[in-house]
């Protein structure tokens, strides 16, 4: 089987950038908004989130392509693809409350958000739909995952300087995140066009 590493690279670049999930489609905004108050909870975030990503997107790529495509259960993928990542984002759950317990009660109710996320399970339906290999489909949820990492330690660089700052009052908390987002998501459009899939 030859591999088009021009394509997996080219896949891993857009969805990093000029398809960044949070700037130019605007998902995943509630973990997004809730980890970016604090640097560390972030950080913590972005490599918990990646390696979700990476894991549940190879899973969900062997259970649909071995399982799903043979026996004709395509129409099932939602339900199946939300039920292995719950199952690895319990057991990713379990472990960090044992390894890192600080950063277990930082992250709080957001690392159960992880399962429902939009992101995760927008990446295992993109590479369905797509029909994407093992590798494009790992450079998928490798860029997803950096690129939702990039937009957190962005956000929470900004929203910790922010502190210092005199804002309005009717403008802070989320009014002035949300502007934010939006001038960094103006930002990421100067992407665009570098890249066509």
């Amino acid at each position: 089987m030859h591999i088009n590493w021009e394509h997996v690279l080219t896949i891993f670049i857009a969805s990093a950038l000029i398809n960044n999930f949070v700037f130019s489609r605007y998902l995943g905004l509630c973990i997004f908004f809730g980890v970016t108050k604090r640097m560390e909870t972030a950080v913590g975030m972005s490599f918990t989130f990646t390696a979700v990503m990476l894991v549940g997107a190879a899973l969900n790529w062997l259970i649909y392509t071995y399982v799903m495509v043979p026996y004709q259960l395509g129409f099932l993928k939602i339900v199946i693809f939300i039920g292995v990542v719950a199952a690895f984002v319990q057991a990713a759950d379990t472990m960090m409350k044992k390894m890192t317990p600080a950063l277990y009660y930082k992250l709080g109710i957001y690392l159960a958000l992880i399962v429902t996320n939009c992101i995760i399970l927008a990446v295992p339906l993109i590479n369905a739909d797509e029909h994407y290999g093992l590798f494009e489909s790992m450079a998928l949820a490798l860029g997803s995952g950096l690129g939702f990492s990039l937009a957190l330690i962005i956000m929470a660089s900004i929203r910790e300087k922010l502190e210092l700052a005199d804002v309005p009052k009717s403008f802070q908390g989320l009014p002035i995140s949300f502007v934010l987002t939006g001038l960094i998501a103006l930002a990421f459009l100067g992407f665009s066009g570098m890249i066509t899939l």
